[in-house]
C-alpha cells in the first residue's frame, strides 16, 4: 500500500510541529479497498489558523474548519488541493444539510462520530517507519494504524453500508446521505444495513431539504455506477425516487404489449442496467427514453400503444434534468436521444434517403450514442440480441451515405450564390428555395451537382412564395408518410 509523497510529506510536517494528523473517511475506506484514492482528506488537533502557519501555500475560506494545501506543479489531481480539517464536533442541522455551528475539540473519536457511515469513519495514522520506494513519488509505509471505532473494518469485509450510530439522527443531520448511502451501495456492491435502510425509508421526505445540484451530483454518480439498477431500484423502494423522478414511478405496474414481456417502470430500469455506453447522457436516456408511456398507453392488453410517447417523452425528459439542473449541452443531448429513439430500419423498407434524413435529424455524431440506447432497449425488452443484422446493416449505410449531403451548407449552391443567380437581395424566399434543393437532394444525392441546382433555382424563382411552400411541402408530406409508416411498425403514431 502507498501513500503518496505529497501527503506523507503535509503529515510529517504536522507532527513535526506538535500535531496529530490523520488520512481520514473516503480515502481509507478506498486504501483498504486496493482503489486509488480519488482525493486525500487529513485530519488533525491543530486549528485552521496553527495549520496556514505551517503551510504557507494554503486558503481558507469556509466556516467548517477545513484548510486546502495548494501544491503546484503536480500532474495529479487528487494531491494538487489537498483538505485538512480539524477535529470537530457539529452543533445543529436545522436545514437538515449543514451544522448550524462547528466547535473545536482535541479528540478524534469526536470528530469520527460526526461522520456518515461506519466505513467512511475511519483514520490511518502512518508510523514513521517507511521505506522509499524506486519511485521518488510515492512511499511505501512499512507500518500504519487504522483508528477503527465504530467496526468500519468488519462492514468494509461484509460489502456493508451502516450509519454511524443512530441513523435516523445521521439523516436528520444531512438529509444527503441518504443518497449517499444508495450511491455508495451502487458503486461499491455493498448492502444497506436493515436499520439503516429503515431509517431512509422513514426519513425520505427529508430529501426535500437538499438541493437538486447536489441531488443531481449523486443521482448522476448512480446513473453511471456498474450497478445502476440496483440504485434505480433502491431509490424506489426507499421512497426517495418520488422525490427526484416522480414521473418514473408512475410506470410502476404499468403493463406494455405483446412486444414487451416487463411493466414500463421494469423495462425502463433493465434498459439502463443493460446500457452498454459510459456516457451519462446515454445512459440517461436509457432510463427515460419511455418515461411517456403511461400517459401516452391507449387501450388495454397485448393491443395497447403508446402514440408519440417519444415526442411526448422528450418534453418531459427536459423538464426532468432542467429540474435537477443538468447543464444545457446534457439536456440537449439526452432530450435529442429520446425523441429519436423510436427510428426504423429495415433492410429491404428503408431507403438511403430515409438514412440521411436520420442522419440530418440527429447529426452523425451522436449515431453511436442513438445505437447504444436502441441496444438497451432492445435488451431491456427481453430480446436476446443486442445487435441483430438489420443494425449492423444500418451502420455499414450510415458510413456510406455519410458524405452525403443532408444540411444546406452541403450543397453546391449556397444563399450567396442564389441571390447572384437571381440579381436579389436577402429574404424568406431564398430560404424557401434553399430548403427545396436540400429536400430533393436528400431524396436523391446525384442531383447535388451545381449546374442542375442553378437551373432549379431560376425554375423556383418563377414561382410564387406560395407555391415554393407547396413544393416543399409535397416532399415534408412525403417524409411524413414514412414517418406514419415506420411508426405503425413500432404500435405508434
Amino acid at each position: 500500500m502507498n501513500i503518496p509523497n505529497e501527503i506523507k510529506t503535509i503529515i510529517e510536517k504536522l507532527e513535526s510541529s506538535g500535531f496529530e494528523a490523520y488520512v481520514v473517511g473516503g480515502p481509507v475506506r478506498d486504501f483498504l479497498l486496493g482503489k486509488t484514492p480519488k482525493d486525500w482528506d487529513i485530519t488533525t488537533n491543530a486549528r485552521p489558523e496553527e495549520i496556514q502557519k505551517i503551510f504557507s501555500k494554503s486558503f481558507y475560506n469556509n466556516k467548517f474548519g477545513t484548510v486546502t494545501v495548494v501544491n503546484k506543479n503536480i500532474s495529479d489531481e487528487s494531491l494538487k488541493n489537498v483538505e485538512i480539517t480539524s477535529y470537530r464536533i457539529d452543533v445543529g442541522y436545522s436545514d437538515k444539510r449543514h451544522p448550524d455551528e462547528i466547535k473545536f475539540t482535541p479528540s478524534l473519536e469526536e470528530d469520527l462520530k460526526r461522520r456518515d457511515f461506519t466505513v467512511n469513519a475511519m483514520a490511518l495514522q502512518v508510523k514513521s517507519e517507511k521505506l522509499k520506494t524506486k519511485s521518488s513519488k510515492k512511499l511505501k509505509v512499512k507500518n500504519y494504524e487504522i483508528v477503527d471505532l465504530f467496526n468500519g473494518q468488519e462492514d468494509l469485509k461484509n460489502k456493508i453500508i451502516r450509519a454511524v450510530g443512530d441513523p435516523n439522527e445521521r439523516f436528520n443531520e444531512d438529509a444527503l446521505r441518504m443518497l449517499r448511502a444508495i450511491r455508495f451501495s451502487s458503486q461499491l456492491g455493498f448492502e444497506i444495513e436493515k436499520e439503516t435502510f429503515e431509517a431512509i425509508q422513514k426519513n425520505s421526505g427529508l430529501l426535500k431539504f437538499v438541493s437538486q445540484e447536489r441531488i443531481r451530483d449523486e443521482f448522476g454518480k448512480i446513473i453511471l455506477s456498474d450497478r445502476a439498477y440496483e440504485g434505480i431500484e433502491l431509490l424506489r423502494v426507499s421512497g426517495l425516487l418520488s422525490f427526484i423522478v416522480p414521473e418514473l414511478e408512475k410506470g410502476v405496474g404499468v403493463g406494455q404489449n405483446r412486444h414487451h414481456t416487463y411493466t414500463i417502470y421494469e423495462h425502463c430500469a433493465l434498459s439502463l442496467k443493460h446500457c452498454p455506453s459510459k456516457k451519462l447522457e446515454v445512459r440517461l436516456a436509457s432510463l427515460f427514453h419511455d418515461i411517456a408511456k403511461p400517459q401516452t398507453k391507449v387501450g388495454t392488453g397485448p393491443d395497447s400503444t403508446f402514440y408519440n410517447h417519444d415526442f411526448v417523452g422528450a418534453k418531459f425528459t427536459k423538464k426532468i434534468l432542467t429540474r435537477l439542473k443538468f447543464s444545457n449541452k446534457t439536456i440537449e443531448k439526452v432530450v435529442l436521444l429520446v425523441k429519436n429513439h423510436m427510428f426504423y430500419y429495415n433492410v429491404d423498407e428503408v431507403s438511403e434517403a430515409g438514412v440521411r434524413r436520420l442522419i440530418k435529424r440527429t447529426g452523425k455524431e451522436n449515431l453511436k450514442d442513438l445505437m447504444d440506447l436502441r441496444i438497451s432497449d432492445r435488451l431491456g425488452s427481453g430480446v436476446p440480441k443486442a445487435k441483430p443484422y438489420k443494425l449492423r446493416h444500418l451502420e455499414y449505410l450510415i458510413e456510406k451515405v455519410s458524405k452525403d449531403p443532408i444540411s444546406a451548407k452541403m450543397l453546391k449552391v449556397n444563399g450567396q450564390d442564389i441571390m447572384k443567380i437571381l440579381s436579389s437581395k436577402p429574404g424568406p424566399k431564398i430560404g424557401a428555395i434553399l430548403k427545396v434543393l436540400l429536400s430533393e437532394v436528400i431524396e436523391d444525392p446525384e442531383k447535388n451537382i451545381k449546374e442542375y441546382l442553378e437551373k432549379r433555382v431560376k425554375e423556383l424563382n418563377k414561382l410564387s412564395a406560395e407555391e415554393i411552400r407547396k413544393s416543399e411541402k409535397v416532399i415534408e408530406d412525403k417524409k411524413e408518410e414514412e414517418d406514419l409508416k415506420d411508426k405503425k411498425k413500432f404500435w405508434v403514431k
